[in-house]
Formats: structure tokens, C-alpha cells, sequence
């Protein structure tokens, strides 16, 4: 129970990155605005992100005053490793620039995780009975159902998809939340050793695969 606890806490704080992909999508919509803004601040975050995290590994002091600010949001193995909201930021980043004449895709690929990797973690740890390496099988299909309905609701978000003629075509859909649950699942290995963080993959993967599909569909 303390562990669910600790995952709420956790993707509750996560739920305010959701004003990253909006930010990403309506700030250049308003008027005299433009997509540098976004990316500069991203810019910004990532950096300080970045900084504050070689800062708490070689001081201890900082570190407990990170700890004691975020540790019950925090997995315990974080206190050695880079955190996921630092990926995160570089995804919203590197995201942000891909698309910068298509933020619709910012939008969508970054809520898409972000909700699709709550609701599994969420599902996973409270219902999960089928172990699939760290994470499990119900928390994968909480994932690729709730990313599903997720596409669902995108049409019903002002100016969000007038540039895909106010909708997302079914194989988009279904690809698209597969790929984020199979990611979100199964670790994404370059080599034995290097294997590269579901924060930063996943949203730019998802993004990526949406641009490219939308072409064939």
C-alpha cells in the first residue's frame, strides 16, 4: 500500500507536466507569440533540471534538501540515478524542435505518455498479477486503452487537430498507443549497458511515428 501511495503522490506531481505540451501547443497561437518561446524555456528547464541534478551527486547537503522537498515523490534507486523528470524535460525539448511547425504532435505525444504512463504505473502496481520483467501486463493494457480514449478526446480540444482536419485516423490510433505501451514496457536496449529512459524515448518515439503515419493515412 505504501508503495501505491508513494506511485500516487509520484504521478500526481506528474499531472502538472501536462502544462508543458499546453504551453507547447497555445503559446504560439497567441498573438505576437511564437514557438521560441516554448523552446526557450524548455531550454531553460532542462538546463536547470540538469544542473540541480550534478549538484545533488556531489553534495550531500543539497541532496537532502532535494529529498526532502520531492523524496515521497521520489523511487528510491533516484537518489543515485538521474531523475525522470529531467528526461522528461529533454524529451518536451527535443520535441518541441521536431515539431516545431507541427505542435499539435508536441501536444499529443507528450500527454499521451504522461497519462499512459500514470495510468500503468497506477493499474500495475495496484492490480497487476501478470509480471512482464518490472512492470506487468494489466498496467501495459491500462496503457494502450487509456492512450486509445486519450486520441478519442483530442478532437474536443479547441484548435488542437484543425491542422489533421479535426480528427486522427483509426491506424494512428491503434499503432500509436501500442507503440507507447510496448515501450513503456519493455526497456528500449541499445547495448548491454546503455538503455535509454522511457521519459525521454517514448514521447519523441510516439511523435515521430504520428508525423510519419499521418502521410500513409
Amino acid at each position: 500500500m505504501q508503495v501505491v501511495k508513494q506511485e500516487i503522490n509520484r504521478k500526481l506531481l506528474h499531472l502538472l507536466a501536462l502544462l508543458i505540451p499546453i504551453g507547447i501547443f497555445y503559446i504560439p497561437n497567441i498573438p505576437g507569440s511564437s514557438s521560441l518561446i516554448p523552446i526557450t524555456f524548455l531550454a531553460f528547464l532542462l538546463l536547470g533540471s540538469f544542473v540541480i541534478e550534478t549538484l545533488r551527486f556531489r553534495y550531500e547537503s543539497i541532496q537532502k534538501i532535494y529529498f526532502g522537498c520531492f523524496g515521497s515523490m521520489l523511487r528510491k534507486e533516484e537518489k543515485k540515478i538521474t531523475t525522470g523528470s529531467t528526461y522528461f524535460f529533454g524529451a518536451a525539448f527535443i520535441c518541441s524542435i521536431l515539431f516545431y511547425d507541427a505542435p499539435h504532435i508536441s501536444f499529443m505525444s507528450l500527454s499521451l505518455f504522461i497519462l499512459g504512463d500514470a495510468g500503468a504505473a497506477l493499474v500495475g502496481q495496484s492490480l497487476g498479477k501478470i509480471k512482464i520483467g518490472k512492470k506487468t501486463l494489466e498496467g501495459s493494457l491500462a496503457c494502450f486503452f487509456l492512450c486509445i480514449a486519450m486520441f478519442f478526446l483530442f478532437p474536443q480540444i479547441p484548435l488542437l487537430l484543425d491542422g489533421w482536419k479535426g480528427s486522427v485516423p483509426m491506424p494512428i490510433i491503434l499503432i500509436t498507443s501500442f507503440s507507447i505501451a510496448l515501450l513503456e514496457l519493455v526497456p528500449l536496449k541499445i547495448t548491454k549497458n546503455l538503455i535509454i529512459n522511457d521519459n525521454l524515448a517514448v514521447p519523441v518515439i510516439a511523435g515521430i511515428m504520428m508525423e510519419r503515419l499521418y502521410s500513409f493515412f
